[in-house]
């Protein structure tokens, strides 16, 4: 994949973590509050359950258990715990909680799919982690255990899931779309019983609760996923995890823009950083440089030509 290939499938990667970013800010100001399964199982099962409908196909002998398990990993505890942790802390401080996730991926990585630790992924882990330290936490930002727990869970269930992702890639026949309605549609099946059981259904939704599940679901869901493991299926594992931190810094932007915040030098210098260890732990393009011109073809020998008059 030639550099310029690469920077736009990043780009175009990068989309997805932008809008989750936005999650936090849907949350506080438009879903019905403290409703974390409510929120997961509305943002999956029906952006799963459209894509279904569209495309008419479901997996077949091993990609069964592997739809169930990526689904799991990818949207079900992945939302969960996201929108717990968005309810339990400010979205700035669980943004930084689950910066972990590509030091996650890191090792993961090194363990199932073989790739080689190098010591500018450990910079550009470092290199983010303290952007997004200084883009998002503030002096008296609040912690609550709960909410640190179901970060750190997060980060993790969503390292999994592209590592997992990465490893086992997706079936030839199968398009991307489908793929991605595979998904959404396990992850959010498995919280339906959780949502049920635990929260029930609302008695009543004002305008601005359907509207942020709308966003959530379309938006949020259905096609940031499809960006997303179309990215997973171009990139390496660790340069896709890295591009999450636009999920924060997007917060951040949003933060200022809508909710009043104010931005502080530091935090200029946080979104530097972050921008930085993006740009650092993205491949490079090894072969251009060396790329030959096809040899000409040999000369025909006379007497092969003098053959065929």
């Amino acid at each position: 994949m030639s550099s310029q290939r690469i920077a736009t499938t990043s780009a175009l990667t990068a989309i997805a973590p932008a809008v989750w970013g936005s999650t936090y800010l849907v949350t506080t100001e438009f879903l019905p509050a403290d409703r974390p399964l409510l929120a997961s199982t509305m943002r999956a099962l029906p952006a799963g359950l459209i894509l279904l409908l569209v495309t008419r196909t479901l997996p077949r002998g091993i990609w069964w258990w592997r739809a169930v398990v990526l689904g799991v990993l990818n949207i079900g505890a992945f939302f969960y715990f996201l929108f717990l942790a968005a309810y339990h802390l400010p979205g700035g401080v669980a943004a930084l909680v689950m910066s972990i996730q590509p030091m996650i991926v890191l090792l993961l990585g090194s363990l199932l799919l073989k790739d080689k630790v190098q010591p500018v992924h450990i910079v550009s882990c470092v290199l983010g982690a303290v952007g997004v330290a200084l883009l998002v936490l503030e002096p008296h930002a609040g912690l609550d255990g709960v909410g640190i727990a179901a970060g750190l869970l997060g980060a993790l269930s969503m390292a999994s899931g592209i590592v997992l992702t990465k490893r086992w890639g997706r079936p030839d026949d199968v398009s991307l779309l489908t793929f991605t309605g595979w998904q959404l549609t396990v992850g959010g099946l498995v919280l339906v019983p959780f949502t049920l059981a635990r929260e029930g259904i609302p008695g009543s939704l004002s305008w601005s609760n359907i509207g942020g599940f709308l966003y959530l679901g379309g938006i949020g869901a259905l096609l940031a996923y499809a960006l997303w493991f179309r990215g997973l299926s171009r990139l390496p594992a660790l340069a896709a995890s890295f591009l999450s931190f636009a999920s924060p810094l997007c917060a951040t932007v949003l933060g200022y823009l809508f909710l009043g915040q104010t931005l502080r030098p530091l935090q200029f210098v946080g979104a530097a950083a972050v921008v930085a260890a993006v740009v650092v732990a993205q491949p490079r393009n090894r072969n251009h440089h060396h790329t030959k011109a096809p040899a000409p073809a040999p000369p025909t020998p006379p007497a092969r030509a003098a053959s065929r008059l």
